[in-house]
């Protein structure tokens, strides 16, 4: 896998703070279906804010999985990414950790692991967290710590971990020098990455650099397309118009509540229960 295991092969924990916890209460914890190998999806990104794209990400591979493969689902993570990343847009992760919790109240399936936003370094600062590692965290997590899945004959199995994200994301690893060779053998060699098609983009051309993994890399055609994204929700704020049916209703109340992606961070939050008719903030203008 990489040079990050242990001698018996399993990938080495993670150092992470004390307080953390994995999230597993929703795990999937035996399979429902004979013969098939339990797969947990995690999809890692900025999720500022997160949208129901994001959410439709995980529906629409749940039943590309569930029809294609011989995969049964287990679980679904989010991962938002550490602060250390400095994206232009990016609310502080304990801010986007609770949006991606209070969007997935609903769901049987889905989890958000804070994991990237808690790791820092011995300065006490934010650290960035690579993908590479984040799916080795939860390779450790699930097959070493837990145990595995049970299977419907009652005999524990280790769990496939694999990225889920969008067709961006396999675009950029398809061009020289932006990923790690070696990150990438991780991710698409022993992990595996299911793929969201998205308007605009050429997956075919992105993976036609990425042949050797081909294998361990599946597209999900997007049959209702979806273009919302955070950056288009954040231009919104922005212009002062409503996000509503864009990002869940717990998400917005909680960007209104905090007054979060507003250009003066120093505004009093706008009080629970002021909304305007429109649906939206009468803060002041954000950063896009």
């Amino acid at each position: 896998m990489s040079s990050e295991v242990t001698s018996n092969g399993a990938p080495a924990p993670v150092a992470v703070p004390a307080t953390y916890t994995f999230p597993h209460d929703k795990l999937k914890r035996r399979q429902e279906v004979t013969g098939r190998t339990p797969l947990i999806l995690v999809a890692c990104g900025s999720f500022s804010p997160i949208t129901y794209l994001h959410l439709r990400m995980f529906e629409m591979a749940g039943d590309y999985i569930r029809f294609n493969t011989d995969f049964e689902v287990c679980a679904g993570y989010l991962s938002p990414v550490s602060d250390a990343y400095k994206k232009v847009g990016l609310a502080p992760g304990h801010h986007r950790v609770e949006m991606c919790s209070r969007a997935i109240q609903q769901s049987s399936w889905l989890m958000v692991d804070p994991f990237e936003t808690v790791n820092q370094n011995e300065n006490g600062e934010p650290e960035y967290v690579p993908t590479a590692k984040v799916l080795r965290h939860f390779d450790h997590e699930i097959n070493t710590v837990l145990g595995g899945i049970e299977g419907t004959d009652g005999v524990r199995r280790k769990a496939r971990i694999a990225l889920l994200a969008g067709a961006d994301l396999v675009m950029s690893m398809g061009e020289p020098g932006l990923w790690s060779p070696t990150d990438l053998d991780v991710i698409l060699g022993s992990y595996g990455a299911f793929i969201v098609e998205r308007s605009g983009t050429d997956v075919d051309e992105a993976l036609s650099t990425l042949r050797q993994y081909e294998n361990n890399i599946w597209v999900i055609s997007q049959v209702i397309q979806n273009d919302i994204s955070s950056t288009k929700v954040r231009l919104f704020l922005k212009k002062d118009l409503s996000v509503r049916y864009l990002i869940p209703d717990p998400v917005v109340d909680y960007i209104e509540e905090h007054g979060l992606y507003q250009e003066n961070q120093t505004k009093e939050p706008k009080e629970k229960g002021k909304e305007s008719a429109s649906g939206s903030s009468n803060a002041m203008p954000l950063k896009g």
